[in-house]
């Protein structure tokens, strides 16, 4: 039972303390962004290097290790959008009246660069981990892209609990781009696909040995806390107490308003 319980620890304060950290990064004065960006490039470079060494490790610390590096790469995507560095061509608000491929087009203009980056990474990770026994960070990336996209488009087409107050500044403009609302045809296809994911692999590791055991209840819990988090979408609730914690003072509710018809909203702030 430990071999199960332990990896859900792991997992769950990674996907926390992540998330709080990169938001702590994110509060601080622009001037520090380049200084926080070199610093999350070293630690790409660190988690790269320790996903070709960890290639043929198939223990339990392999398994381990191979989910930090995988959540340190997708970090590095998230620090450089969330900062601001690595966005997209335009910085524009959502054009008033703009509806369809109009908007489509308009909000991926926005976030292009990272869409791009994070695509980059992902081919990277395939090469060097073709064929090779231990593909954790590659899984760990996937798991982390997929539930991330689900949760963007989500947004796009309309969620409750948006966390507007955690948008910063420098990204207010992305707010135009969403939409408030109390239910989506996307959500119940995103959690339901989610909850037999976490199904499946939970039943892979049942009875698996030591490796598979710890690989697959670690992907199995960041699903489920991404499954969770989509959930969080259509709550009602105030969430963002779960992470705002780390903010080094109250920052200003910097909203703008949507055209038609659409409220503030933000990218989801996940590591």
């Amino acid at each position: 039972m430990l071999q199960h319980i332990l990896p859900v620890i792991f997992a769950v304060f990674v996907w926390w303390f992540g998330t709080a950290l990169v938001f702590l990064l994110d509060q601080l004065p622009r001037r520090s962004f380049r200084w926080t960006m070199a610093g999350a490039s070293a630690a790409l470079v660190g988690a790269l290097y320790g996903t070709a060494a960890l290639a043929e490790d198939v223990t339990v610390t392999g398994a381990y290790l191979g989910f930090a590096c995988g959540v340190v790469i997708w970090a590095w995507g998230e620090i450089g959008f969330l900062t601001g560095l690595v966005t997209g061509p335009s910085r524009q608000p959502c054009p008033p009246g703009a509806e369809g491929w109009g908007r489509f087009i308009a909000a991926l203009r926005t976030i292009l660069y990272h869409e791009l980056a994070i695509l980059g990474l992902g081919l990277v990770l395939l090469a060097l981990l073709w064929d090779a026994p231990n593909q954790m960070a590659l899984h760990t990336y996937l798991v982390l892209w997929i539930m991330r996209q689900s949760a963007k488009i989500n947004i796009y087409l309309g969620a409750r609990n948006l966390g507007e107050s955690m948008l910063p500044p420098h990204l207010v403009h992305l707010a135009s781009y969403f939409r408030r609302g109390t239910m989506n045809a996307l959500f119940p296809v995103s959690v339901t696909g989610g909850t037999i994911a976490v199904v499946v692999l939970v039943q892979h590791g049942l009875g698996a040995g030591p490796y598979e055991a710890a690989a697959t209840t670690l992907l199995a819990a960041l699903m489920a806390l991404a499954v969770i988090e989509h959930w969080f979408l259509m709550l009602p609730l105030p969430l963002d107490g779960l992470w705002t914690w780390s903010r080094p003072g109250q920052a200003p509710n910097h909203t703008v308003p949507c055209p038609q018809h659409v409220e503030t909203a933000r990218l989801p702030l996940r590591p």
